[in-house]
């Protein structure tokens, strides 16, 4: 019987640690998902495309020396990025961000969201990533040992 609470015990450490420090590769709960889905449609869909497809040349500057808006899906680059970034970008732009005079048409959004909402956004859009790009970026975007 005591070896099969010792057996047990490693399992209970890592729900819990799944619980405090996220849910690692897993999509959020089905909440956070919809709350983020919704969230998605009123503030980014317009820019970043109703299916996260990003705008047309997404890799090309336009007409006014900026990057269009990149794709949030499986195509684009979000997934290259940790969430400390990813949080910074949506909270204070990209400009703000990157620095160095560098120029983006991507606004803060810290104004209109709370952190959990700029959470559940990513939260909507990490749950259509492939399980191999969520486990990428759940990896780039864990605390160093």
């Amino acid at each position: 019987m005591r070896w099969a609470a010792l057996a047990v015990l490693p399992l209970v450490g890592l729900a819990g640690w799944l619980i405090v420090a996220g849910t690692g590769t897993a999509p959020a709960d089905s909440a956070q998902i919809s709350e983020g889905r919704a969230l998605y449609a009123e503030t980014c869909a317009a820019c970043h495309g109703a299916d996260l497809e990003g705008q047309p040349d997404w890799r090309r500057p336009g007409p006014d020396g900026r990057l269009p808006a990149p794709p949030h899906d499986a195509s684009g680059h979000t997934w290259h990025h940790p969430d400390d970034v990813l949080l910074r970008i949506t909270r204070l732009g990209t400009a703000a961000v990157v620095g160095n005079g560098y120029e983006s048409n991507m606004p803060g959004f810290a104004d209109r969201l709370g952190d959990a909402q700029i959470e559940a956004v990513l939260a909507y859009i990490k749950s259509t990533w492939p399980e191999e790009l969520r486990e990428h970026q759940a990896e780039i975007s864990a605390p160093p040992d």
